[in-house]
């Protein structure tokens, strides 16, 4: 039987879409608060199962009859807030998860981030290769991925099968307005502003193709980067004003600006209650130019990644009446 952790998450629901034609039986865990996504409801194939990754008990009733584990539950935050939560979820949690898969004899597919590959090194291309050097200036979510993924890096030498995926920036309508759709709703409501910085992004389709075919294969005890295109951020702003059929952000924010923005957000949230729109290290991830490698992927499964510019219109098109 198949597990999927955080399986009603973007990524998760995704999964799931994907291995419910193969016909097998899944468990699907979520959160006791988590909604069950309308398509999946009363699905004889999912066994949906309330528990908590960082409930050890719960968790291990869970394992029973498991061969294969896709662990995509984590918490994505760019809040210096949250960071004893990131720790708790993306570091415990996953040690967690990789314990009860060595016990149960499971492979696992583990859903890090690029985050945890570092900075670019000389300009060049990250890769696979390339591994995360301590920064104080790092944030928190990228602490908690890196250290993550060393839970798992243990498991292998430990003797674990599993394989690690580090996708980058996943963007889909599904996401709505929260994570990566947090950006479509800033340049929907009329942003003025794009930043120097350049990420990688990609289709949710592909990372849970990618990690499905990588699960069907015989790898064991690698990572790969799961990345479609290199986008600088005014290409991808203006791809998405493209997609709403509005103007695409005509100025470049420099960093005091940032700087400014960040600040002044802080101090809204102090008199809304509300999460600020924009933290410090958001804004600094903004301006770090980081290129991604997707040869490895490609090499390996012969994965043809859908175009940047069909996801961006696919996503927009999805979230026109949101």
């Amino acid at each position: 039987m198949i597990l999927v952790t955080g399986a009603t998450g973007f990524l998760g629901s995704e999964l799931i879409n994907q291995l419910l034609p193969q016909g097998k039986k899944l468990r699907a865990l979520k959160r006791d608060n988590s909604v069950i996504p309308a398509p999946f409801k009363d699905n004889p194939l999912i066994d949906w199962v309330v528990a908590d990754i960082n409930d050890v008990a719960t968790l291990e009733d869970a394992f029973e009859d498991i061969t294969r584990v896709y662990h995509c539950a984590a918490l994505v935050s760019f809040n210096p807030k949250d960071k004893t939560e990131l720790l708790k979820v993306n570091i415990e949690g996953t040690g967690n998860i990789v314990n009860l898969c060595a016990a149960y004899d499971a492979r696992l597919i583990h859903v890090s981030s690029v985050a945890a590959l570092g900075e670019p090194k000389k300009g060049k291309q990250i890769t696979e290769n390339d591994y995360w050097e301590y920064d104080a200036k790092a944030h928190s979510y990228a602490i908690s991925k890196y250290e993550g993924e060393m839970e798992v890096w243990r498991g292998i030498a430990e003797g674990l099968d599993a394989v690690i995926v580090n996708p980058s920036v996943i963007i889909g309508a599904k996401a709505g307005f929260k994570g990566s759709g947090a950006i479509f709703k800033l340049v929907k409501d009329g942003l003025s502003f794009y930043t120097k910085g350049a990420t990688g992004i990609v289709d949710v389709q592909d990372v849970a193709k990618s990690m499905i075919a990588l699960m069907d294969s015989e790898i064991t005890g690698e990572r790969f980067t799961v990345s479609s295109e290199n986008y600088h951020y005014k290409q991808f702003f203006a791809e998405i004003a493209k997609g709403f059929g509005i103007a695409a952000p005509p100025k470049e924010a420099k960093p005091w600006m940032l700087g400014i923005a960040w600040r002044a957000a802080k101090l809204a949230s102090f008199f809304t209650g509300k999460a600020a729109s924009l933290t410090s290290d958001a804004a600094r991830s903004s301006l770090n130019t980081s290129y991604y490698s997707n040869d490895k992927i490609i090499n390996t499964i012969d994965i043809k990644f859908k175009s940047l510019q069909q996801s961006i219109q696919e996503t927009c098109a999805g979230l026109k009446n949101s």
